[in-house]
């Protein structure tokens, strides 16, 4: 299941670049966060779903692919994508 429209609407809003951003690592981090959370909220009541937990996998690689591109392209922004999501200690 995906995102309403408009969760998805004011991610965009909050962790966009420019006014026309839609695409950019920080927004697709953060959208893949939003869904990550969803399904682990999903995961605490359906603990047999293992078609859903395969897609969670393939989320959190997806998540853990564009974090690491970022981190080598520009450090500021990782780590200030890092600190607004929480996602690491």
């Amino acid at each position: 299941m995906g995102l309403e429209k408009e969760v998805k609407t004011a991610l965009i809003n909050r962790f966009r670049l420019h006014d026309s951003d839609t695409g950019s690592p920080e927004v697709q981090i953060a959208i893949l966060s939003e869904r990550i959370g969803y399904l682990t909220e999903h995961f605490k009541t359906h603990k047999k779903d293992h078609h859903s937990r395969r897609g969670l996998l393939k989320l959190v690689s997806q998540r853990r692919r564009l974090l690491d591109y970022l981190k080598v392209k520009n450090i500021e922004r990782y780590k200030k994508i890092i600190d607004s999501l929480g996602i690491r200690k």
